[in-house]
């Protein structure tokens, strides 16, 4: 992991286009080749990022950008499309570079972890014909719960919960920002499943064309909840 606190602008090209003006951003380069641009706002989502698999090429800064008193242009680009990221650098406040070894992954509470065990084994209750890709589907900004293929073309990602309120709704908002962009998985619609949805996570969802789906774990386990059973 290297972390770089520089006085920078931010060019992102491809198949869109967006600029960050000129101020001082956190630039967070990790071990799998993706790199992220940070502010000191907006909680833990960044400015603008490239996702793995890319190259990072560091080159002095000439013409206009030197003249406006740049140092260096970091120039990476997505080896499987031609977006690019342009980071014109002004001034390093500080560069710090760390290996944080393997990372064990995230360990869910007992409950979300076996409602993503018995969802994968039962994706037929977020499409009657979908099929699993893989559960902990890796991004840059964290796994996703289930990644499955849609029937008819794309993939829908599904992000678990025990209650949904509107952070599990953000969160996958953000998911889907970035698997959109990768045209291999692209179209990627957003399931949000949970136990229980609260209502303004419900709305926030379908404003934003996710789809809700409330699980019954006791049927998932294949309990009967009018007449248990010990035996």
């Amino acid at each position: 992991m290297r972390l770089v606190i520089a006085d920078c602008t931010v060019d992102y090209t491809g198949r869109l286009s967006a600029h960050l003006p000129r101020a001082t951003r956190l630039l967070m380069l990790k071990g799998d080749g993706s790199v992220l641009v940070h502010a000191d706002s907006g909680s833990y989502k960044p400015l603008n990022w490239m996702n793995p698999p890319c190259t990072l090429t560091v080159e002095p800064a000439t013409g206009g950008a030197l003249e406006a008193g740049a140092v260096e242009l970091w120039k990476v680009a997505q080896a499987k499309t031609d977006d690019q990221l342009l980071i014109t650098i002004y001034s390093v406040v500080a560069d710090v570079s760390h290996d944080l070894g393997v990372d064990p992954g995230l360990i869910k509470d007992g409950v979300e972890a076996h409602l993503q065990e018995l969802l994968a084994d039962q994706v037929h209750r977020v499409h009657p014909a979908a099929t699993l890709v893989r559960r902990e589907y890796f991004t840059a900004i964290g796994p996703v719960d289930l990644l499955l293929v849609h029937p008819d073309g794309g993939h829908i990602a599904v992000e678990l919960k025990r209650r949904g309120d509107i952070d599990g709704v953000e969160q996958l908002t953000r998911y889907l920002e970035l698997l959109n962009r990768d045209t291999v998985l692209a179209p990627v619609r957003g399931v949000f499943a949970a136990q229980e949805i609260k209502p303004q996570a419900r709305t926030l969802a379908e404003d934003r064309g996710i789809e809700c789906l409330v699980l019954d774990y006791d049927d998932m386990r294949g309990i009967d909840p009018i007449n248990p059973q010990l035996f």
